[in-house]
């Protein structure tokens, strides 16, 4: 079978379970929907459909959207499933694996040693957040998970099975009641921690097979991977993430950690069952022993030297000439211990710089230090904190209560304090400051950790486009600074770039190419400082948020910017994406590892002047553009009438508010509402408006040289390939009747349409023709995807045309919008 027999079949159950619980009326109203809309995008006219929906009461059209919401969870599915046919059944060196990658490396004259001190140096860190674009409740994505289960051997057994999980989901509330807690989005997050564990030891042994083949010795490189996560640390804008809700996450990370481990090590144990000598009969089974004595103390919460006992026991497996079972039965233990241990995953901590400096400007006025620190000026502040820092004295009096405001910030670092002390130094990550703008923005977290007695590496996070800007300032002036650098010692100097203020702020390439010289400028600082460096990119999966194949976007890095490895977040529907089975588990991260590692091997090398002159020039008409756009008197009216922002409030899929704190505005409207209101209507504003302007101000023969010989632009041009490619203004158009001014809207149209011109005309192809199979997923989701659209403008117009009208259809909008989110996909 293959995957339009796996839809069809699919297709069939959920008609089957509609027929049953709806009724033949019911059923044909869904394919009687289904017919129109097909007829209307072939040019038909749409007034026999508008007729059919807008009689439609609320209760009717809550179900139509649920069944072609349904549709689009297995086909979803099906299309995983697909995948993972696909990559079991592929034979010989995948692409983007990590022994191509080491093949790559070989031909580019990178010798076994120095791939090895490659592999040595680097690490991929990959980072749960708790996003929420992963709409799905966990009840939900239990039922899919065992529909997956049954697709491979669909019998008469496996179908009844799938039409019984399918009838059980469409009786089931696809809405949450109350919004999530921060603790239910750490076990949303952590789900996905099984799949990677069982994909790990099969990377570890690509690894070592890969080794082998390609420079004909073996290996002791272990895998270049860690997980941190941000789920329960992660503070900035989120009132519910308090030191409790910190100390439980650590809590839950060590119990899972603890599970993990002692099955792991379960397992081990009875595969090796052999004693040291290999002699028989003598009942000695010192390996067993030993890791009886690891599991006893794992469960009993003790700390373990997992590493080194662990390696102990393989080096004395292959003492004993037993190679395979060191390599195949007790590598999976070791790959699982590497990188989870027995702390999971580092939770970072992550506040906005302006709580860490209200923080730190209550201590020092206690401490009668600066009756005033916030009005200093940045010279000043950093002379009063550079002053404290050389002192050990504690600011708030010992064994003194500190007041709410001090507790809320200095209370999450004291618990990742107790939990480094339970399970060692990697139960906590780093501590990131958002919207950094200063140095005194980063040293002021280091004054909060001594107030208890610990150590934290601060993280800058630049967002905006002026703080980019300034970010290689900030990071030599940070760096020039003996009290910072008694700090950081030895240590990684961690930089984070965020793609979503950045995008919001100066448009889609505007912010990209910000993003590319202040890495290039950051990396040249810290060369010249001395210090190591990587940098974490805070991606969406949306294009308008850095979002992309991964290997693509780590390919596109500038080069000669990756020095000791990189960060980067995975959010939302990624998570689910990416990491819901082993094998999609193990591709995922593979081909993450086969961009770091050609990446990273790269030297240091600036591009072409007349290039890099060429996108400073794009980049300003870009932004010019773009800003031109939104602020524009008549924008953010336009904004929230053809989109559903307001209803995207009201959706109980994260702890989080749709704002930062302060009057509305674009300014602290959070990205990922901004970028799913986009994605709701298909234009897709965020992932392509103003590259027109830019392309123009290039030309299309320099900027076809520069698509062919420049890794960074040919990753922009592809990313903006699949956001036209999702964009759609058929159905914008029935947007627009939300809508009282329609000016902005054919500024919109003719933009969208001189962007696909240019673009086309730059890579010397249709959009996507490079990539068939997405591009052939959009056609066939389209008119699947139109009833659920032409619904929702239904009920918006309807809901916003009478008071109360939001509250009466609540329900069937907040559906749409999973619906569409559905069918889309990276929509955050």
């Amino acid at each position: 079978m293959g995957i339009r027999s796996d839809v069809n079949l699919l297709g069939r159950t959920l008609g089957q379970v509609l027929r049953e619980q709806e009724g033949e009326a019911f059923f044909e109203l869904v394919e009687r929907t289904r017919a129109l809309v097909r007829d209307v995008r072939a040019g038909g006219d749409d007034a026999e459909l508008r007729a059919l929906l807008s009689g439609l009461d609320a209760e009717a059209a809550e179900n139509l959207v649920r069944a072609f919401a349904w549709y689009f969870q297995l086909v979803n599915l099906a299309e995983e499933y697909e995948r993972v046919r696909v990559l079991s059944a592929t034979q010989g060196v995948r692409s983007q694996s990590i022994e191509q990658a080491l093949m790559d490396l070989k031909a580019q004259g990178v010798s076994a040693d120095e791939a090895e001190a490659l592999l040595a140096r680097l690490d991929l860190g990959l980072t749960f957040t708790a996003h929420p674009t992963e709409m799905r409740r966990r009840t939900i994505r239990h039922h899919l998970v065992e529909v997956a289960r049954d697709i491979p051997t669909l019998d008469e057994a496996g179908l009844e099975r799938v039409a019984a999980h399918v009838e059980a989901m469409w009786s089931t509330p696809e809405l949450r009641r109350l919004k999530p807690t921060v603790l239910d989005e750490v076990k949303g997050g952590l789900t996905y921690v099984t799949s990677i564990a069982q994909a790990l030891p099969n990377l570890q042994r690509d690894l070592a097979r890969g080794f082998r083949h390609v420079y004909g010795r073996e290996t002791t490189a272990r895998l270049p991977l860690s997980f941190s996560s941000w789920m329960g640390g992660d503070r900035d804008g989120n009132p519910f993430v308090t030191p409790e809700a910190t100390r439980k996450t650590l809590a839950l990370h060590r119990e899972r950690a603890r599970e993990l481990m002692m099955s792991s090590v379960r397992q081990a144990y009875s595969d090796l069952s052999q004693d040291e000598t290999g002699s028989q009969g003598q009942g000695q089974e010192p390996y067993r022993l030993e890791l009886q004595s690891i599991h006893n103390a794992i469960r009993d919460g003790e700390p373990v030297e997992l590493l080194p006992r662990l390696e102990a026991l393989q080096a004395r497996l292959h003492a004993e000439g037993q190679h395979r079972s060191a390599d195949q039965l007790l590598t999976p233990l070791l790959a699982v211990a590497r990188v989870f241990g027995q702390h999971l995953v580092s939770l970072d901590v992550r506040e906005h710089s302006a709580q860490t400096g209200a923080a730190v400007a209550r201590l020092l006025a206690e401490a009668g230090v600066a009756a005033d620190y916030l009005a200093l000026p940045e010279h000043a502040k950093q002379e009063v904190l550079a002053r404290e820092l050389r002192s050990r004295r504690p600011l708030w009096p010992a064994g003194e209560a500190l007041p709410p405001e001090l507790e809320t910030a200095i209370g999450p670092i004291r618990e990742v304090q107790a939990a480094t002390r339970l399970v060692g130094p990697r139960a906590f990550g780093r501590y990131v400051i958002s919207m950094s703008e200063s140095v005194s923005d980063v040293l002021e977290p280091l004054l909060l950790a001594r107030e208890v007695g610990f150590r934290v590496l601060p993280v800058p996070l630049f967002e905006t486009l002026a703080d980019l800007a300034r970010a290689p300032q900030v990071v030599w002036e940070l760096l020039s600074l003996p009290e910072y650098r008694a700090v950081l010692g030895d240590d990684v100097q961690e930089i984070m770039l965020g793609y979503s203020d950045s995008n919001k702020d100066a448009g889609f390439l505007a912010a990209n190419w910000a993003l590319h010289e202040a890495q290039r400028k950051i990396s040249d600082v810290c060369r010249r400082a001395g210090v190591r460096w990587r940098f974490f990119h805070g991606r969406g999966t949306s294009i308008g948020r850095g979002g992309g194949p991964a290997s693509r976007a780590i390919l596109g890095q500038p080069a000669g910017t990756i020095d000791v490895g990189l960060r980067i977040t995975e959010q939302g529907e990624a998570l689910a994406d990416k990491y819901s089975h082993p094998v999609l588990a193990r591709r995922n991260l593979e081909q993450a590892l086969y961009g770091l590692m050609l990446a990273a091997a790269r030297p240091a090398q600036d591009p072409p002047e007349e290039w890099t002159a060429a996108l400073d020039r794009a980049a300003k008409a870009s932004a010019t553009a773009y800003r031109a756009l939104v602020d524009s008197p008549a924008f953010i009216p336009f904004f929230e009438d053809v989109t559903p922002i307001h209803e995207i409030a009201r959706l109980n899929i994260a702890s989080r508010p749709v704002r930062r704190s302060g009057a509305p505005s674009l300014s602290n409207l959070r990205a990922i509402p901004w970028v799913m209101s986009w994605t709701q209507n298909r234009a897709n504003l965020p992932g392509w408006y103003g590259l027109s302007e830019g392309l123009r101000e290039i030309g299309p023969d320099l900027a076809r040289e520069m698509y062919a010989g420049w890794p960074f632009f040919r990753t922009v041009l592809d990313n903006a390939q699949m956001s036209l490619a999702k964009s759609d203004f058929l159905i914008f158009a029935e947007y627009l009747r939300l809508a009282e001014d329609h000016d902005l809207a054919a500024r919109l149209r003719g933009s969208y349409e001189e962007t696909v011109r240019l673009v086309q005309e730059v890579v010397g192809a249709e959009l996507l023709a490079n990539e068939p199979r997405l591009r052939e997923s959009i056609g066939l989701r389209n008119p699947y995807i139109d009833p659920i659209h032409r619904v929702q403008v239904e009920l918006l117009c309807r809901a916003r045309s009478s008071e109360g009208g939001l509250d009466e259809f609540e329900r069937p909008l907040m559906v749409s919008l999973q619906g569409i989110a559905a069918g889309v996909r990276n929509t955050g």
